[in-house]
């Protein structure tokens, strides 16, 4: 926090100024009851020099793993030069642009991030990002409902293989908006049941994950058709590193109708993992929807001279207009995280792109084939996956994990916490990720000390 110099005396003169009789009555309309009191667990205070030398300890506590760890965020590699420009002065301490004379480097920027997204998408609109994929899933939620005129009765329809964090956060953003969220089961290969559809319940709006959480490929075009059939506008949960290979939402359909929104984490562009965050969400839509966009879209235009020019041109966000007509309560973006991930997009291209994906579905491929082989693992779902899958161990997942850290790998993440009820024996499953960055030899380390490891636990328990 910036310091503010305020003295016991200035505070007093102020105070006196506007008639409150100290601090705490400025805060006079909130219910006593309601008010935290003390802070009791707020730990006492630190020199900078001890802060420093706390936060490098944790710093490299996070150092030397080689990382298969994903399940929405990726450990892609990152040029050099995309945080050397997004830490720019320019960029870094830009605020938001809404004197347009002052701002046109950033409008741009965000201009260019919407015509890529729009593009990788297959969508007619994107905006400028809101927080993460997860708060993005909950405000298209909110954009469906409000945008469909046929079904009007709040019923959103989740696959069971959406990513549980998603649609938990989902389910807290809108639970008091009147919408009701089932979930869509899924069949023994970890996808949506296609046979066994519902056919009565008229929802507003149906989401599909692709790839879903598991890493597996859902048949898109057979719940896309479904869903418009029932009535239903479609959200699309993606990873957008994938659509440089995979058909692109706004395709999806046997009649190429697509779908009608389109959100995920933007991480996998140029964002480090950073143990957890922060990361940016982006959002798109077809033109029918555009008035329903949460946060901002930057257009494109001339000034009188006919030079060309960027501006806000839609802003229907509580900020600009009246609260109870805000399509969102979404009040800022990531900013500097879209310059990264814009930055990213333009130096690698769509040929980049593409690269990078392949290279890691091939490793992920190269390394379940190899897992797969060692006695007691198995595969927990068959069937087709893109960078990442999940593996039944003959021991707690929990247990490699630890004895896999101990030897500087990061093996994946255990399913015991976030998805128990939709696989078997979730206590020794794991979900395991692959990006380009990992080499063949770090493949055989990994797959060479999980045998060790595992022939380790056979002998113990023998």
């Amino acid at each position: 926090m910036p310091f503010v110099p305020h003295t016991e005396a200035d505070v007093s003169a102020m105070l006196a100024e506007i008639g409150a009789p100290d601090i705490s009555a400025l805060f006079d309309e909130i219910p006593s009851h309601l008010a935290n009191g003390s802070l009791r667990d707020v730990p006492a205070g630190r020199s900078e020099m001890a802060m420093l030398q706390m936060l490098a300890e944790r710093a490299d506590a996070d150092a030397g793993y080689t990382c298969f760890m994903g399940a929405g965020s990726y450990d892609h590699h990152i040029p050099a030069a995309v945080w050397d420009i997004t830490t720019r002065g320019e960029f870094m301490t830009a605020y938001t642009p809404y004197q347009a004379e002052a701002s046109q480097g950033t409008l741009q920027l965000i201009y260019e991030y919407q015509s890529m997204m729009a593009a990788l998408t297959g969508m007619d609109v994107s905006n400028a990002s809101v927080y993460d994929g997860a708060s993005g899933l909950a405000e298209a939620m909110l954009m469906a409902l409000r945008g469909n005129k046929k079904n009007k009765g709040g019923l959103v329809l989740v696959a069971d293989s959406v990513h549980p964090n998603y649609t938990g956060t989902s389910r807290n953003i809108v639970r008091n908006q009147g919408i009701q969220i089932e979930t869509l089961p899924l069949d023994a290969s970890g996808i949506v049941d296609t046979h066994h559809l519902p056919e009565d319940l008229a929802p507003a709006a149906v989401v599909i994950q692709q790839p879903n959480f598991f890493g597996r490929l859902e048949s898109v075009d057979a719940l896309t058709d479904w869903a418009h059939a029932q009535g239903a506008l479609v959200i699309a949960v993606v990873n957008p590193m994938t659509l440089s290979v995979l058909k692109a939402p706004g395709d999806w359909g046997s009649e190429g109708v697509g779908a009608d929104i389109v959100c995920g984490d933007g991480q996998p562009f140029g964002v480090p993992m950073a143990s957890g965050g922060p990361s940016f969400g982006f959002t798109c839509c077809s033109q029918a929807l555009v008035r329903q966009m949460p946060g901002r879209i930057i257009g494109q235009t001339e000034d009188l001279d006919g030079k060309t020019g960027y501006a806000l041109t839609l802003q229907a966000r509580e900020q600009h207009i009246r609260r109870g007509k805000a399509t969102s309560n979404i009040c800022t973006n990531q900013g500097l995280l879209v310059t990264a991930g814009t930055i990213y997009l333009s130096l690698v291209g769509p040929q980049g792109l593409r690269e990078v994906a392949l290279a890691s579905h091939q490793g992920a491929m190269r390394l379940f084939d190899q897992l797969t082989q060692i006695p007691g693992v198995s595969a927990v779902f068959e069937g087709p996956h893109f960078h990442e899958f999940a593996v039944r161990l003959p021991v707690p997942a929990a247990d490699v994990i630890d004895a896999m850290m101990a030897q500087g790998v990061l093996p994946g993440l255990a399913l015991s916490h976030f998805a128990s009820g939709h696989v078997p024996e979730a206590e020794n499953t794991l979900l395991v990720a692959v990006t380009e960055k990992r080499t063949p030899a770090e493949i055989a380390h990994y797959v060479s000390l999980l045998s060790d490891i595992l022939e380790k636990s056979t002998q113990v328990a023998s």
